[in-house]
């Protein structure tokens, strides 16, 4: 009988340290998800305070850390945001702060935002950190980008204006027609002004062929966006262009001067430029809205003329006029 006992009490002092193993290590964890930042350079060590506040360990940082020593991967652990589920062990966040993917946010720049509105768009992301730079008019690919907590604006920033060199390089080097643009600035200054005169997606070949048939013959693009621009830097202009405005000389007014704007209304997306590098080939030289949503072409003045008194018509029936 003794023996048994001398037996058994070795064993259950296994199994009791057994079980205490499993709640220190693989059990335990808080009720409810939470997140957590993990700074560049921040080690477990550092971060395990915090870690317990959360009660996201069992046990104290003193016992978790020599577990994590014991019986953890000797890797280090990475920069980010984490998601934690509720109830999750210590050594599956071990294996999340470790090899787990970080929280990936995301900020959208939809086609023809002009850089005002993508700097004060990155300015309203509580998540990023430091000052917005200065963002070059049409610097910056129309697209969603994902970030990190913590992350500065100025690296958010970068990949926008980098995917734009990337991009425009790439359709650049493709480019077919005749379109009379000299550079890959040109080609954005003007893709700018498609991106603002047609919403349609089957329309920007033929908007860019009719801009592109007026550059070759000299004739002003006569394009209500680039008079806007000076006025509100892209912004909406909330109201009908006043008689001052289409005539002010200003080097954006496409109104007053032949040729391009002296540069970008908005920054342009990726149909719009390659719109442009290789627009419909036709002989419109006019386009009015239709009151669908869309355009109507002509190829004269006079059919034009008969176009525009179409659509007048449409919006003295609305009210608008």
């Amino acid at each position: 009988m003794l023996k048994r006992i001398l037996i058994a009490v070795p064993l259950v002092a296994i199994l009791g340290g057994l079980a205490l193993l499993y709640a220190l290590w693989w059990g335990g964890g808080a009720a409810t998800s939470q997140s957590i930042i993990v700074e560049e350079g921040a080690t477990l060590t550092r971060l395990c305070p915090g870690l317990a506040r959360k009660q996201l360990i069992p046990g104290t940082c003193g016992t978790y850390l020599a577990m994590a020593r014991l019986l953890g991967s000797k890797d280090s652990i990475q920069a980010g945001e984490f998601e934690v589920p509720a109830h999750t062990g210590g050594a599956r966040l071990l294996e999340l702060l470790q090899h787990g993917r970080p929280l990936s946010r995301l900020v959208t720049v939809p086609e023809g935002t002009p850089s005002i509105l993508v700097e004060e768009k990155l300015a309203a992301v509580p998540y990023l950190t430091g000052a917005v730079p200065s963002l070059a008019e049409g610097s910056v690919l129309p697209d969603s980008y994902s970030f990190q907590r913590g992350e500065p604006r100025g690296a958010v920033a970068a990949r926008m204006t980098a995917a734009m060199s990337k991009e425009l390089a790439a359709l650049w080097a493709k480019r077919k027609g005749d379109c009379p643009v000299a550079t890959p600035e040109q080609a954005v200054t003007l893709a700018s002004i498609v991106e603002k005169e047609t919403g349609k997606p089957a329309e920007r070949r033929r908007v860019a062929g009719v801009y592109c048939n007026r550059l070759k013959i000299g004739m002003k693009l006569d394009a209500d966006p680039t008079v806007i621009y000076p006025v509100t830097k892209g912004k909406p202009l909330g109201r009908r262009i006043l008689r001052s405005e289409l005539d002010a000389d200003n080097g954006y007014n496409t109104y007053r001067r032949a040729g391009l704007p002296e540069g970008p209304i908005a920054n342009p997306g990726k149909a719009s430029l390659a719109a442009v590098l290789d627009p419909e080939p036709n002989d419109f030289l006019y386009f009015v809205a239709d009151g669908t949503g869309g355009h109507v072409f002509a190829k004269t003045l006079a059919e034009h003329d008969a176009n525009v008194a179409k659509w007048r018509a449409i919006r003295k029936a609305r009210g608008e006029m």
